[in-house]
This record gives C-alpha cells, sequence and structure tokens, in this order.
C-alpha cells in the first residue's frame, strides 16, 4: 500500500469530526470500512495517529505532526488540481473575520496579506465564543476564530463549518513569590484557598470548564474576580493578589510565572468557524493554514509550553493536536 491523497483525506477528517462514525458518514464510507482503512494508515505510516478518549477520537502527538502537513499537502494539490497558483480569488467584498481575544491575529493578518494581497480582510474583535457564533448564525460575519473545550464541543447549524487549528493544556498565572512557585508542575488542589481571578461566560463552555477541573479536584474557589484587561491582571498577580488560568500562549509579565497544572485537568480547543455559503473551499483553506501556523509560532515561543511538552511527550498524557515540538521530546 503506497499513501495517497484520499488517505490524507481519512485522516483529516477523522481529526476534524473527532469520530471514526462520523468522518464515515461524511466522505461515502461505512464505520468499519473506514476503520479498516485508518488501522492500514496507521501500519503504514509506523505509528498510532489517534487515541480513544471519552469524546471521541483525540490526535497523537505524531498524528498531529501527519495532520498538519496532510492539510497543506491537500490544499496544495486541490490548487493544482484547479490550475491555480494556491492563490485563492478575491471575495466579493472584504472578508468579515471575527476574533476573540487571540494573540494571533497580527501574525495571521500579516500572512495573509503577503500570501493572498487581493484577500481583504475586515476584522471584529469580540470577547465570547457564543458571540461570534451568533454573529456568524445572522450573517453578519463570514469567519470566525474561537474556541471551545473537551466534552463541550461548539454547537451551530448546518449553514456554518469548522475544524480545529490545535488543542493544548490550559496553565496558570501565579506571582513569581508565590510558595508553589518553584514546582514544575502546580497541582490544581493546592490553589484550593486561593483567590482566582476568572474571566466570563464566553458562551463556549468557560468558566464552566474550569469550575469543573475544580470540582474533579475537590474544591471550588472561595474567592473570585471577574477580569478581562491581561495587564491589569498580570500586575495584580505579581502583586500576590491571586492567580488565574491562562492561555499557554501568554507572555508574562515580570513578576509572573506561568505554570502548567499538574496532569493537566484543562484544555482548550482553538477553531476556525465559517458560513458554508459565504467562504469557499480556496480561502477556507489559506486561512486554517495562515491561522493554524501562527498559532503554532506562538506556542514554539512559550518556553514554559515547550518545558511542559518535553515531558508531557515522554509520559502519559491526554493528547491534543499539539504539534509543535520537533520529533525527539514531541
Amino acid at each position: 500500500m503506497e499513501l495517497e491523497l484520499r488517505h490524507l483525506r481519512v485522516v483529516c477528517a477523522i481529526a476534524d469530526f473527532g469520530s471514526v462514525g462520523r468522518a464515515a458518514a461524511a466522505l461515502g464510507f461505512t464505520q468499519p470500512a473506514m476503520s479498516t482503512q485508518l488501522r492500514r494508515i496507521e501500519r503504514l505510516l509506523g505509528d498510532g495517529l489517534f487515541v480513544r478518549s471519552g469524546t471521541g477520537m483525540e490526535l497523537t502527538a505524531y498524528g498531529a505532526q501527519v495532520v498538519s502537513q496532510a492539510r497543506d499537502i491537500l490544499a496544495r494539490a486541490d490548487a493544482l488540481g484547479r490550475g491555480s497558483t494556491g492563490r485563492p480569488a478575491a471575495a466579493a467584498g472584504p472578508l468579515r473575520l471575527g476574533v476573540t481575544n487571540t494573540p494571533v491575529v497580527p501574525a495571521l493578518l500579516d500572512a495573509l496579506g503577503r500570501a493572498c494581497p487581493d484577500l481583504e480582510v475586515s476584522v471584529c474583535s469580540v470577547y465570547a465564543t457564543g458571540e461570534l457564533l451568533a454573529l456568524l448564525e445572522a450573517g453578519e460575519l463570514d469567519a470566525a476564530l474561537g474556541v471551545d473545550y473537551p466534552g463541550l464541543p461548539v454547537r451551530h447549524s448546518s449553514a456554518l463549518a469548522h475544524r480545529a487549528l490545535s488543542t493544548v493544556p490550559v496553565f496558570v498565572a501565579l506571582g513569581a513569590g508565590h510558595p508553589l512557585a518553584h514546582r514544575a508542575e502546580v497541582p490544581l488542589e493546592e490553589l484550593s484557598e486561593e483567590t482566582w481571578f476568572v474571566t466570563s461566560d464566553d458562551g463556549a463552555g468557560w468558566p464552566g470548564a474550569f469550575y469543573d477541573a475544580c470540582r474533579a479536584a475537590g474544591f471550588l474557589p472561595a474567592r473570585t474576580h471577574e477580569f478581562h484587561v491581561l495587564d491589569q491582571l498580570q500586575s495584580m498577580i505579581a502583586k500576590g493578589l491571586g492567580v488565574t488560568a491562562v492561555q499557554p500562549t501568554v507572555r508574562p509579565a515580570e513578576g509572573v510565572l506561568v505554570k502548567p497544572l499538574a496532569g493537566d485537568p484543562l484544555w482548550q480547543r482553538y477553531l476556525l468557524v465559517w458560513r458554508r455559503e459565504a467562504v469557499g473551499a480556496p480561502v477556507v483553506e489559506v486561512l486554517h493554514h495562515h491561522a493554524a501556523r501562527a498559532h503554532r509560532d506562538l506556542l514554539a515561543r512559550a518556553p514554559h509550553l515547550q518545558r511542559w511538552a518535553a515531558r508531557a511527550f515522554t509520559t502519559a498524557r491526554p493528547p491534543g493536536e499539539f504539534g509543535t515540538v520537533p520529533p525527539g521530546p514531541g
């Protein structure tokens, strides 16, 4: 058996749908045929791409690298099949892109400007993924970058589609003078007496996912503050006034340390969501490619995440679509 484009589409479909059955339905296979195809592909590639979890099929670290490369190959093949250079056609008007609080936007817009100068993008910044979905459903946005959480997959109508960009653990930010600052990993249960800064409902499962993790650790925070302004928030954490859950791409301010939570009890998935009728396949591919690359680049520049990855991929951890670490520890 030789690796073919159809095999890459199988792998990407399972990654996108999180289920062999749903991927089989989307591609017109039976579920047994899809399972057999996946086993053959994994034998050919020499390692497992997925593991089963309580929420479906999850990518291994190796699988994340394979899917990332497969998407790039498929996008190039599709461009060749259209007889084009791979540059998506300009939209009839500006592509209306909604974004949550994510640091990928500058790099994404820069990459799109260089790769697709004819694609005009208009950005709308919104805190909550739920609000972005409502704007997409109402036709007020064409595409959006949002988030969801394992066990709480994003829900939307058939007018929309989504594809994962990456799945990463949620970390904790604490002051450099904190009693646990020396720990390589911080057990969530040892933060039970802390004051927590918690961001408000994002319409996609936060802060519910945070409180669920706290309950599983045997506590609920006794004191919480709702806060959004990152600069002020980090200043308060540096003064020892509390701790907060953070994205692994966050750059800690002076006096702030970012640490992984022991056992990785919290994960977050980054998504591209779009209106099917408003965004064509070539534009979807270029958006996904450059957004995923921008996020990988940010992750690769986060030393606290790289230290986590060096340990995580040599021990038994819940896998995600984390593919920023080169072969070896990752």
